[in-house]
């Protein structure tokens, strides 16, 4: 096969021609994905300078009416996932909208779906079909549960939450599971896609060959579950749910202070000793009960006391402070309001805007952040088949010529 160098760069959707400065400019994303999981790996493609194509079909995406909370009647669910994408909208079950489909399909690098397993192959959009027409397409599936036994089980992070362990662990020892406070295993899954396509695309610049990618809800989820699952597979223990306590660490949780919960951390020997100097608690350090951390994990309830008495001095904004300056890790439980506002303040900026005038968004800055090719944050999230008519004229205009 031949070496290609770089991607080869495809003409912009953009009408003005512009071409975007990211490091994934010149990439062109067919994303036939919807609700989080998929929309979420393309937006992070999208922030990266990649033109992706957002196709819908005449309802659009469901999440666009996951309302409340909303912003001028639309889901701020679908605003936190599409920005810097173009929609166009087109009914498969019509012929002269699948063939723009399978056009679009052809001329990507990348496309992106996560319908049903086996979905899309009525449709000529399945990977063995489009690779027949575009040889180095990257293309990448997400399911919930694979392609096997479990294909016809339908993909919602609830489920996996629940079916992967998660909620056993989540919650109080003696209460119910609960689920994460947000779809975790759906952004987990949308950043396990974009890793594989990323790397796909590597392999495709050096091999000249493009290649399926399938992620699944459920494998992210047993992956990202990391020191429980290890716990089984590699120690044969069966975690179970411990509120805010850790299996192997402490203190590592919430502990009460004058006014309310302080996250306290010592992650190390050295960490407990230093937390003791500053509670002035230097009788504890020579303690064979806390010596090591195995120690204090396993007497955790007589360390306990200790720690909240001293705490329970001042107020939990008082020891955020004092502990900070000493380099302990210590914090306090925010609203995301809190979480934002903390971030304005040691200057992370969260929060960018996205469009212009009536059409400008805020939104939830990229977290990575590049010393040449910076994010840039030029369309907000699409309305449906806003940009149907550029789109179109983009596939007539690069439609190889006879």
């Amino acid at each position: 096969m031949p070496t290609r160098q770089t991607a080869a760069p495809r003409e912009t959707t953009d009408t003005e021609g512009a071409v975007r400065p990211g490091p994934l400019s010149g990439l062109v994303v067919a994303d036939f994905s919807r609700i989080l999981a998929g929309p979420y790996c393309t937006m992070l493609l999208a922030d990266l300078g990649a033109e992706v194509i957002k196709v819908e079909g005449p309802g659009g995406d469901d999440t666009r009416t996951w309302i409340p909370p909303e912003r001028d009647g639309v889901s701020t669910y679908y605003l936190a996932i599409n920005r810097n994408k173009r929609s166009i909208t087109l009914d498969f079950k019509d012929p002269s909208n699948l063939a723009v489909a399978q056009d679009l399909a052809a001329r990507a690098d990348i496309v992106i779906e996560n319908f049903k397993p086996g979905g899309l192959k009525r449709f000529g959009l399945d990977y063995d079909t489009v690779a027949s027409r575009n040889a180095d397409v990257v293309y990448a599936s997400i399911s919930g549960f694979g392609t096997g036994q479990g294909a016809s089980l339908p993909g919602y992070d609830l489920l996996v939450q629940a079916m992967s362990g998660l909620m056993s662990l989540t919650g109080d020892p003696n209460g119910e599971p609960y689920r994460a406070g947000i779809s975790v295993f759906d952004v987990m899954t949308g950043m396990h896609a974009a890793i594989g396509i990323l790397s796909a695309i590597n392999h495709r610049n050096t091999s000249g060959q493009g290649q399926h990618v399938e992620v699944n809800l459920l494998s992210s989820a047993l992956s990202a579950l990391v020191n429980h699952t290890s716990a089984y597979v590699a120690g044969g223990v069966v975690p179970l749910r411990m509120g805010n306590a850790h299996p192997s660490l402490f203190p590592y949780e919430p502990l009460p202070t004058a006014d309310k919960d302080l996250i306290v951390i010592a992650g190390n020997d050295g960490q407990f000793r230093k937390l003791c100097a500053v509670l002035e608690l230097d009788d504890l350090v020579d303690d064979e009960r806390f010596l090591h951390n195995e120690d204090r994990t396993r007497n955790r309830e007589q360390l306990r006391p200790y720690l909240v008495d001293k705490l329970k001095q001042r107020g939990a904004d008082q020891w955020f402070a004092i502990l900070a300056a000493a380099g302990l890790p210590s914090g306090p439980i925010n609203t995301v309001k809190g979480g934002i506002d903390f971030a304005e303040k040691i200057g992370l900026a969260p929060v960018v805007e996205v469009g212009e005038g009536d059409d400008m968004v805020p939104s939830v800055r990229n977290p990575i952040t590049f010393s040449a090719t910076p994010v840039d944050y030029i369309l907000p999230p699409p309305k449906p088949g806003q940009h149907t008519k550029e789109i179109q004229a983009w596939l007539d205009r690069s439609r190889p010529q006879s």
